[in-house]
């Protein structure tokens, strides 16, 4: 029996049976890159899921943003409902990073609100690995960064079976290692954390990824029931599900960066150590204040790893915790990844320029705040995979994108075309018009599009234009919304919903609306502006943003320009180039356009019920604060 079966009222057509063909062939055939051009609506997410089931091997579908992440995670589901698919991303809902700017001596401490449905869904996805061969998972550039030993946090796991030999204060004191925390009752349970039912003596464990319970009954010294029990938390309660008795199960840590007492013991010697010898070469270039900065804030946590074996930035004594050499890359998803997995990354044109830029970042960031103290020089090894590293891992790649750049051209050792839409629908018609009252234009057309029940999205240069345009359609009694990188992760899903959906009008955006979103509602994209060259109005990005209305029978793009541009004159050539090759296609083959019926998907969060935030500050961290402050100044 398949492992991986697509379930789809539809077959391959079009060029989609020979990409497939292609494509496959290619990885049986062990070639590393390959790239499948395809324009926009001719299903290269189709394309990608038939791959993943005539190869039978575990993917990991590599997005530029969140919000493409959450529509291919939606697609993929779908078409795999039997498997196991899984979202991974960044788990903030707003994230700044600890920096220092000693122009003015303004040290920023790290600030950021965790979203529990997201650090779910990843605790989902690191568990399939382990559990499981038929997974898929699609992530956010965000996979790349560190997240710990998958060696350690494997042999950490606590194993129970049924008449396992263990009491009550032997099991909680594992719980509490694997940094699960006690809840006051069994409805105050949340992921990551474990009530103690003291009449019945049974322990419930509520796994980090939200989906079950393990439910242990204790009888004396010894396991004498083991149940897994599928759970749906809503605000106030838990909701039972299914009730699973099991022979054996396993209890993932609760955090990513775990470590047994017996090494973290080793590895806080290691941060001891490196704290002394740092403090010395503080003081001896004169920097007293830097070098009794770095002391106070390193035995905090050092205090904090002995008691609870946890502290708020943990991440930064990483390289100490997996006993990595000074320089060595970071253990991030792809080790957690089985040798024979398949990678896509999806829009590679514009994801392969993350990669590069995700390193340099971060390391200057970080030597700033090694330099005046704020951190050990270790820290600087808690950071993203450099271009580099990220393909020394010998995974088999296929790049994704209409618009492939220099690097997939010069590496791929096949490049797959894929030109034609199975529904027959042809590239937009584009036309240019005057930047003069572009806006008092755009509403003329969106009023034209609102009466046919269509949908438009205008793109304008920054977020603050974009905003100020959407109140001036809410003014105007549009429906509208904007979207941007501002904008948080879960509600995006939920706004592009609502579009599709025709609760909102129009989309306002400026740099998350130009790939590969599938929104066949949309009859117009409006670009503003088209004629200011950059790298928003860029030939790449200009084709990929008249795509997003190339899903529709009258798709239509309208340029706002005072000049044809190079980027503006290459742009229109290839779509129009695109656009005869499908009418050819059409004609030769008796095709009469048909109209895309696309389902409405749940969006995560409505998959997985209602978001908590989580506190970033407990009573324990500040009281252990007080302490070696109180120690200090003795």
């Amino acid at each position: 029996m398949k492992m991986f079966r697509v379930i789809s009222n539809f077959e391959p057509t079009g060029d989609q049976p020979q990409a497939i063909k292609k494509l496959t062939e290619g990885l049986k055939y062990g070639l590393r890159f390959q790239t499948l051009l395809g324009v926009t609506g001719s299903g290269k997410t189709y394309t990608m899921a038939k791959v993943i089931e005539a190869s039978q091997r575990p993917a990991l579908i590599l997005s530029p943003n969140k919000i493409l992440a959450a529509q291919l995670y939606q697609e993929f589901k779908s078409f795999f409902p039997h498997n196991h698919v899984h979202y991974f991303v960044s788990y903030y809902d707003y994230y700044q990073p600890e920096a220092y700017l000693p122009e003015t001596d303004t040290y920023i401490a790290k600030d950021a609100k965790i979203n529990e449905i997201l650090d779910q869904l990843r605790h989902a996805a690191i568990e399939s690995t382990f559990n499981f061969r038929d997974f898929i998972i699609v992530s956010s550039i965000s996979c790349i960064y560190g997240i710990g030993d998958p060696e350690e946090y494997e042999n950490v796991c606590l194993e129970i079976t049924q008449n396992q030999k263990i009491n009550y204060k032997e099991l909680i004191s594992y719980l509490k290692a694997l940094q699960y925390q006690r809840a006051r009752c069994f409805n105050d349970l949340k992921p990551s954390s474990y009530f103690y039912d003291k009449e019945n003596r049974i322990i419930s464990v509520f796994n980090p990824d939200g989906s079950f319970l393990t439910q242990i009954e204790l009888s004396k010294q010894e396991v004498k029931s083991l149940k897994i029990t599928k759970v749906h938390k809503s605000n106030t309660t838990i909701l039972r599900g299914d009730i699973q008795e099991v022979e054996k199960t396993k209890i993932f840590p609760a955090k990513f960066f775990i470590t047994s007492k017996e090494k973290l013991n080793l590895a806080i010697l290691n941060i001891k150590a490196e704290l002394k010898e740092r403090y010395w070469h503080l003081l001896s270039e004169g920097k007293i204040v830097e070098a009794e900065r770095l002391k106070q804030r390193t035995l905090v946590d050092i205090a904090l790893l002995e008691k609870q074996g946890y502290c708020s930035g943990i991440e930064n004594y990483s390289r100490h915790l997996s006993f990595r050499k000074p320089g060595e890359p970071p253990y991030t998803l792809l080790d957690y990844l089985p040798h024979d997995a398949i990678i896509f990354i999806d829009e590679s044109h514009l994801t392969l320029p993350q990669l590069k830029a995700m390193s340099r970042g971060d390391r200057q960031r970080k030597e700033v705040l090694v330099q005046y103290g704020w951190r050990l020089p270790s820290a600087i090894d808690n950071r993203p995979l450099t271009f580099d590293e990220f393909f020394s891992k010998n995974f088999q790649i296929i790049f994704v994108s209409a618009t492939p750049g220099p690097f997939e051209r010069k590496h791929s050792q096949q490049i797959v075309e894929q030109l034609i839409r199975p529904t027959g629908i042809v590239d937009p018609e584009i036309e240019v018009r005057p930047t003069k009252n572009q806006v008092l234009d755009i509403i003329k057309e969106i009023k034209l599009r609102i009466d046919k029940n269509q949908r438009v999205i205008v793109l304008t240069l920054t977020k603050k234009s974009a905003e100020n345009l959407t109140n001036f359609l809410l003014d105007n009694d549009i429906e509208a919304q904007y979207l941007h990188s501002n904008v948080k992760t879960l509600q995006r899903t939920e706004i592009v919903k609502k579009l599709r959906l025709g609760e909102i009008k129009v989309l306002v955006g400026v740099n998350l609306l130009r790939e590969g979103l599938d929104l066949p509602e949309v009859s117009l994209v409006a670009i503003l502006d088209a004629d200011r060259e950059g790298f928003l109005r860029n030939t790449t990005t200009l084709i990929q943003a008249m795509g997003r209305s190339a899903r529709h029978l009258e798709g239509k793009v309208i340029l706002y320009a005072d000049k044809i541009t190079k980027s503006l004159d290459e742009a229109i050539k290839e779509t129009q180039r695109r656009r005869d090759y499908q009418l050819k296609f059409n004609e030769d083959n008796k095709i009469t356009p048909q109209a895309i019926i696309k389902e409405i998907f749940a969006t995560p969060e409505e998959i997985l019920g209602v978001k908590r935030e989580i506190r970033v500050n407990t009573r324990e961290e500040i009281e252990i604060f007080l302490e070696v402050e109180e120690n200090e100044l003795k």
